[in-house]
C-alpha cells in the first residue's frame, strides 16, 4: 500500500518538483552552450534563432513548443523548400547531434508544457492517427527525453516507439525517470541513434496498420 501511495504522491506533485529542482538551475548552466549557438544561428538564418510549434501535450492539449532553429529556409526557383537534407547545414546537422537545439524546451518545463521525461511531443496531425493503444501516451506530459529515447531513438520504427510510451505512462516512478535521465546523457555524450538510417530528418507517421477482425458467423 505503502508503494501504491509513494507512486501516486510522485505522479500528482514530486514529479513536477523534480522538474522544477533540475530545469532551473539547468537553465543557468547550458547559457555558455546556449548563447553562442544562437548568435551563429542568427548569422545563418538571417536573425531566426528559434522553433515554434503547435504540439499536443498532456491529454492532447496543445502548447507551443520552442527549439534552435537548425534547419534553413532554402527554396528552388519555384520557391519550394528544398528537402530537409538540402535545408540543413553543418551547424544545424553538429546542434541536432549534440542535442544542443533542445536546450530552450527547458523554458517548456519551467512553464509545465512538458517534463523533464516522457513521450516526445509530436505533431497535431498525428493525433487521428494513433491507435487506441498508442493514444495512451497522452495519460502523462510528454517530455524532453523519454523511454523510446534511451532505447533507440530515431532508429526504432514509429510503433516500437509507441509501445515504449505507453509502456513509461504505465510505469512511471521516480527511479525510472532518474534512469532515464542517466541514460539520456550517456545517449547524448555517444551521439548515437540522432536519426534513422539514410535520413536526414524523422519520418512522417503515417498510421499504424491494424488488420480487420475476421467476419464472426453464428
Amino acid at each position: 500500500m505503502s508503494d501504491l501511495i509513494g507512486l501516486d504522491w510522485y505522479r500528482r506533485w514530486g514529479k513536477r518538483l523534480l522538474d522544477l529542482g533540475l530545469a532551473a538551475p539547468l537553465v543557468l548552466l547550458t547559457l555558455p552552450l546556449l548563447l553562442p549557438a544562437a548568435v551563429a544561428l542568427a548569422f545563418q538564418n538571417r536573425g531566426r534563432v528559434l522553433f515554434r510549434q503547435l504540439r499536443p501535450g498532456w491529454h492532447g492539449r496543445l502548447f507551443r513548443l520552442y527549439k534552435l532553429q537548425t534547419m534553413t529556409n532554402a527554396r528552388d526557383a519555384q520557391g519550394h523548400l528544398l528537402p530537409d537534407a538540402d535545408r540543413l547545414p553543418p551547424l544545424g546537422r553538429w546542434l541536432r547531434t549534440t542535442s544542443i537545439d533542445e536546450l530552450p524546451q527547458l523554458w517548456n518545463v519551467l512553464r509545465g508544457d512538458i517534463s523533464l521525461v516522457g513521450p516526445r511531443p509530436l505533431l497535431p496531425q498525428y493525433l487521428p492517427l494513433y491507435s487506441p493503444q498508442q493514444a495512451r501516451r497522452h495519460q502523462v506530459r510528454p517530455g524532453i527525453t523519454g523511454w523510446a529515447q534511451v532505447n533507440g531513438r530515431n532508429a526504432i520504427s514509429w510503433e516500437k516507439k509507441f509501445e515504449y510510451d505507453v509502456w513509461y505512462a504505465d510505469n512511471l516512478s521516480l527511479k525510472l525517470d532518474l534512469r532515464i535521465l542517466l541514460l539520456t546523457v550517456q545517449r547524448v555524450v555517444s551521439a548515437r541513434n540522432i536519426t534513422a538510417p539514410g535520413q536526414a530528418t524523422t519520418e512522417a507517421f503515417t498510421g499504424t496498420f491494424v488488420a480487420p477482425e475476421p467476419p464472426q458467423h453464428d
